[in-house]
């Protein structure tokens, strides 16, 4: 319609014109009612067909606006509103330029901002617009409207409706476009100071292009009063014109480019001002959880959901909504998962989180388990997961995951380094943090552990030591007898076939020999789960051993020895003179490398060693068989073993996760006791779509 040059060039009048005075007006009730207005008086040409027969029914008007200060507001403005209305009927009648118009409205309203400029100049519209359709409406049941309506040629335009459709749809289109336009001026206007200002880049774009959106908008107003005009003066024959449908449609076009334009920029502002309110929100949350306070209620509040009216967490035992205070004052599990938790982790949770409830009566002070899931990126499939992980809780949970801020969601990842592993982070009856992850204490002591604090943790640790119970506990109650009775027990891994069919035959000829009584458990690996089930269907159909054949007991045995490493490091307890951290290292750098075994005599364990070593140990038997008449077995076998481990052990290698949260900053190596270096591996998790971390930690040996 125009170069952009012309574009300028036009809206550089406007700019020489905008000279506002500070006067801040909320013309928002106003718009509305101008809004109510156009929204009342648009009408389709199969309405405009029934009005000469029947009476046009609508609902009452919504008059809430028309309080003290808003009537204040308008009378205050009733004299700008009545020039404008003059300026585009006289302007219309007579086919003024229409550039020349928008100067002219532009001018009256020079000392207002953007935003009433548009508003001041739709309400001056919205009288001639209204005054027209009124009397469409309501001509053919009120003789004064009848008379007028004649007067203005009403009847015959509402007799050609039907031609006039496409008139009719053109400036109902360019009328709604106007609006939008408005409407987002407006939100430019409203946005908070405090977060964003002129000179972030994304405001500063918009500000450029809104004097351009305030001229197209006010030209478009004067063409839609031509129309009107038009219809009353010039008679439906002019009315009928293809031009001025085309001059609408353009129009239409044109605002709706400015439009677009200033949306995306909304769009880049509103995200800006998320950003800072979400920094803010952080800082407050770091600030709040190192404060004291009377009770709970704030940092809970602060971290799940603020208002107080909002219902956010579902009873897992009534399943209906309620409020957070029901967690005043009481300590608080905040069991922090993504939608990868499993089944075997619930269920662990569940049974500990049982227990606890029937002894609550003997506990001086009850605690809540409350689920807050993270979740990015909420898809259809995901919220069915999350019902279906919700659905059978019996703690509580928040009733969506939506309701947890990004805000919080960093607060969660950054300062309790939460990654995609699930953590128990424990808050006592006033919010204040006792246990960054008390996860591995429920995996290791269960709600024996309570009140789940640090101070828990460490008198647990002292009094546990290296003993096959600390293994066994709670998992196997036929080991636990065989303690009782004092039997040499093998606990055993790995993958590994043909060892386990050797290792088995040389430990039952070495025990039948010594005339020892011997058990043996196959307790699988951390990984390979498949491998593992291929390898229990041997056992079993072979004889070789007594196995675990439930996968979840293995899951169980594996996770509550990773926990107890974990645990260890999470209270900086990597000393060398910590037997039982030094034993549970060298079973979990076992496993990564292959077989061993574990033997003990009833809780005593007398060896822990690689598969490498303890086989040929046995399979040597009838070297060290006098040994064992002199010394014992227990002391026979292990000096035996430790002749053949010599100097030249090999060192230990760990693998931790990315999501498994805290990575330890160093650590050393159970068997020369230096401390270990350090390689960070990718692995790409195509079903995730994500590319988790894996830290390696070795020997330089």
């Amino acid at each position: 319609m125009l170069t952009m040059s012309d574009d300028n060039a036009l809206v550089g009048h406007i700019l020489g014109s905008h000279t506002p005075d500070g006067r801040d007006i909320d013309v928002k009730p106003l718009l509305r009612l101008v809004e109510d207005i156009l929204r009342r008086a648009t009408l389709t040409p199969e309405t405009l067909l029934t009005m000469g027969s029947q009476t046009y029914l609508d609902s009452g008007f919504d008059d809430k606006t028309h309080h003290t200060s808003f009537l204040a507001m308008l009378e205050a403005l009733s004299y700008t509103i009545d020039r404008i209305a003059c300026e585009l009927a006289y302007k219309a009648l007579g086919g003024t330029d229409a550039h020349q118009t928008t100067v002219a409205i532009c001018n009256m309203v020079s000392h207002y901002g953007w935003d009433a400029k548009l508003v001041l100049a739709l309400a001056a519209f919205g009288l001639n617009y209204g005054e027209f359709w009124l009397l469409a409406q309501i001509y053919s049941t009120n003789q004064l409207a009848k008379a007028m309506a004649i007067l203005k040629q009403v009847p015959g335009i509402i007799e050609h409706a039907v031609p006039l459709k496409p008139r009719f749809d053109a400036l109902n289109d360019l009328i709604r476009t106007i609006l939008e336009v408005t409407w987002c001026v407006i939100e430019f206007k409203d946005l908070p100071s405090i977060y964003i200002t002129t000179d972030v880049p994304a405001l500063a774009s918009a500000m450029i292009h809104i004097p351009t959106a305030v001229y197209w908008t006010i030209r478009s107003i004067v063409a839609c009063a031509s129309q009107i005009s038009s219809f009353t003066n010039m008679g439906y024959e002019f009315a009928l014109s293809t031009s001025a449908a085309w001059e609408l449609s353009t129009l239409t076009h044109k605002l709706k480019t400015i439009l677009e334009h200033l949306k995306k920029k909304m769009e880049e502002c509103v995200r800006y001002i998320e950003e800072r309110r979400d920094v803010e929100s952080y800082q407050m949350l770091v600030e709040l959880f190192k404060m004291i306070h009377i009770d709970n209620m704030r940092v809970l509040k602060a971290l799940i959901c603020p208002r107080d009216d909002e219902l956010a967490l579902v009873d897992g035992t009534t399943k209906k909504r309620v409020n957070l205070d029901v967690l005043r004052r009481k300590n608080v599990l905040l069991l922090i998962s993504s939608l990868d938790i499993t089944q075997d982790e619930l269920s662990v949770l569940e049974q500990s989180y049982n227990e606890s409830r029937l002894h609550e009566m003997r506990l001086q002070s009850p605690y809540e388990i409350v689920w807050i899931p993270i979740v990015d990126q909420l898809t259809d499939v995901k919220q069915r997961h999350f019902e279906v992980l919700q659905t059978p809780m019996t703690w509580y949970s928040v009733y969506h995951p939506s309701i947890i801020s990004k805000a919080s969601v960093k607060f969660i990842r950054e300062e309790w380094h939460f990654r995609n592993k699930p953590i128990l982070v424990v808050l006592n009856h006033q919010g204040r943090v006792v246990s960054p992850n008390a996860i591995h204490m429920m995996w290791i002591w269960g709600s024996h552990a309570f009140p789940f604090t640090t101070l828990r943790e460490e008198a647990l640790w002292r009094e546990e030591a290296w003993r096959l119970e600390l293994l066994v506990d709670g998992i196997d109650a036929t080991i636990l007898n065989w303690i009782k009775e004092g039997k040499y027990i093998f606990l055993y891994g790995g993958d590994d076939m043909e060892w386990i069919r050797k290792f088995t035959k040389e430990a039952k000829a070495v025990a039948a020999a010594t005339r020892i009584p011997l058990e043996m458990v196959y307790v699988g690996k951390a990984t390979k789960r498949e491998q593992v089930k291929r390898v229990i269907a041997n056992i079993v159909q072979e004889k070789l051993s007594t196995c675990w054949q439930d996968s979840a007991t293995i899951w169980f045995f594996w996770t509550r020895l990773e926990s107890m490493l974990f645990s260890k490091i999470q209270l900086g307890k990597d000393e060398e003179h910590d037997l039982v951290m030094q034993q549970i290292k060298r079973v979990l750098s076992f496993d990564r490398e292959g077989s061993w075994a574990v033997l003990s005599r009833g809780s005593s364990v007398l060896v822990n060693e690689h598969g490498n070593i303890l086989w040929p140990a046995l399979f040597e038997y009838e070297q060290w068989k006098e040994k064992v008449a002199l010394q014992g077995f227990d002391i026979a076998f292990q000096n035996y073993v430790a002749a053949l481990r010599g100097n030249s052990h090999p060192c230990s290698r760990f693998e931790f996760s990315n999501y498994a949260g805290r990575i330890p900053e160093n650590m050393k190596c159970p068997e020369c006791h230096h401390y270990m270096e350090k390689y960070t591996t990718f692995l790409c998790c195509h079903d995730e779509g994500i590319v988790p971390s894996l830290l390696a930690l070795a020997t330089n040996n």
